[in-house]
């Protein structure tokens, strides 16, 4: 009569032991360390292409620096908001084409950015791991982003856009309105990272933008000519006449009305050079 009840007994006792050890299995699964994202720094150079640099040329880069936050999916894809302060300009002393150095234009600007990207690995990317630790990726998404052309007459700096270079706002061009300060575009890049301890990445990336405007330089279309620049009652021409067109500097004014001063066909666009730092974030949850 005894050994029903202790076989019952031993039942009892190894199904308590199997649950313990399911249990404590679980609580192990949930206690697993996980990476869930990071918080980078960037900071490198920025290219301007477009009017002015219509030979592709990488030789006036300016200084560029981000702030970002990249959220991981998986191993293979994070998504990314990266924040960026930037330089760009170009001038027309750069060109080796007559005309184009005649022309005698050139711009600076300063300009913030916004953008929205996704990520994704080549390789199993596991932060901390002995032999996953580093993977090339692709990027791309989209931005928006404000900048304000400007430029220098006798030592003295004038921004582009409110003086209607091209003759936005007058009489003689009613199509042709005043461009916007802010706009956005399409990004497309690549890179290398490499994890160098448990809470440490590093990186380096190109990104290019494909920008939806065409006056990042404030160049785009004709020249609207002298009338469109009416001189100053003392007789001599205004800020905005001398600016829209600079080739007397270099012998006869070239800037008669309708004269080709851009390509109104093709958007500016502009490329960062960055290197990357971040620190990592953990979390304690299962990643199963």
């Amino acid at each position: 009569m005894l050994k029903p009840i202790l076989y019952s007994k031993y039942i009892v006792f190894i199904w308590l032991v199997s649950a313990g050890c399911l249990f404590a299995e679980r609580a192990a699964a949930q206690n697993e360390l996980e990476y869930v994202g990071e918080l980078g720094f960037s900071v490198g150079g920025a290219q301007y292409f477009g009017d002015l640099n219509t030979r592709g040329a990488l030789n006036t880069l300016k200084p560029a620096i981000g702030i970002y936050y990249r959220k991981y999916m998986n191993d293979y894809v994070g998504l990314r908001a990266h924040a960026r302060f930037m330089q760009l300009g170009y001038s027309d002393v750069y060109n080796k084409n007559e005309f184009q150095n005649r022309r005698n234009l050139s711009f600076n600007t300063n300009l913030w950015e916004l953008s929205l990207q996704g990520d994704f690995n080549f390789f199993r990317f596991e932060p901390g791991s002995l032999y996953e630790r580093f993977s090339p990726y692709l990027t791309g998404g989209a931005s928006i982003f404000h900048y304000n052309p400007y430029a220098y007459l006798n030592g003295v700096k004038y921004f582009l856009q409110p003086l209607g270079t091209e003759g936005q706002g007058t009489a003689l061009y009613p199509d042709r309105k005043p461009y916007s300060l802010v706009s956005y575009a399409w990004l497309i890049g690549g890179g290398f990272k490499y994890n160098i301890s448990k809470k440490v990445n590093v990186g380096l990336e190109a990104l290019y933008r494909f920008t939806q405007t065409d006056y990042l330089d404030d160049v785009s279309t004709t020249y609207a000519g002298p009338a469109a620049f009416p001189a100053l009652p003392n007789g001599q021409p205004t800020v905005a006449a001398q600016l829209q067109d600079r080739s007397s500097v270099k012998g006869s004014p070239i800037g008669v009305i309708g004269r080709q001063r851009g390509n109104s066909r093709d958007k500016d666009q502009f490329v960062t050079i960055e290197l990357t730092i971040s620190i990592l974030f953990t979390s304690y949850n299962c990643k199963f």
